[in-house]
């Protein structure tokens, strides 16, 4: 078996005549990454996941404006709208809104009171100024229901801010189920 072998010079014209034609674009396409990319990365940090989810939201943030503007197939403007979907759940994951919404519902005041036994060393006690849970349970009723229902949750006496502390969790899992769930189902199509 016999294998062909370009010479030199056939190797060049080759090279001038398919790679250094776009060589100017590409450079200039390279440079303007740089220049948008280099804040996210100056800020990059290899020790928390909030890192992660910033590099992501960027990338599929420049992919859908792209796409929007760009696209070259038939749905690329819902493909662009699924992006920033699953842009605003990676935010709404980041920033914890599902697990730290109740809070909006409910105000207490903490204070330390001291040991009796030892003085230096206090307990941390809890007044509830006031409460608004049940419009919290009213506006997630399908959360309601399942952290109720089931046993995987810890209730202290079944107490209102229990529920809407896991009801927390409950829809933090589920952005989570949800935003992986679209970038499963649609990831390979954005891309044709």
């Amino acid at each position: 078996m016999e294998t062909y072998r370009l010479s030199f010079w056939r190797r060049v014209l080759l090279w001038l005549k398919n790679d250094v034609r776009y060589y100017h674009k590409d450079f200039a396409r390279g440079v303007k990454n740089l220049i948008r990319w280099f804040p996210v990365i100056w800020k990059d940090r290899d020790w928390d996941d909030h890192y992660i989810w910033e590099i992501w939201k960027k990338k599929l943030s420049f992919q859908a404006e792209h796409i929007y503007k760009h696209g070259h197939h038939v749905d690329n403007v819902y493909d662009a709208q699924r992006m920033r979907t699953c842009v605003r759940l990676m935010d709404d994951i980041q920033r914890e809104f599902y697990s730290s919404e109740f809070m909006d519902y409910h105000e207490s005041k903490m204070y330390f009171t001291p040991c009796e036994k030892h003085p230096e060393y206090g307990t941390v006690e809890t007044t509830e100024l006031w409460e608004r849970f049940d419009d919290y349970f009213a506006k997630y009723p399908h959360a309601y229901r399942e952290v109720t229902k089931t046993d995987r949750y810890i209730f202290d006496n079944d107490s209102k801010q229990k529920i809407a502390m896991n009801m927390g969790y409950y829809l933090h899992k589920k952005a989570n189920r949800i935003l992986f769930k679209l970038l499963e189902r649609h990831l390979e199509s954005w891309w044709d």
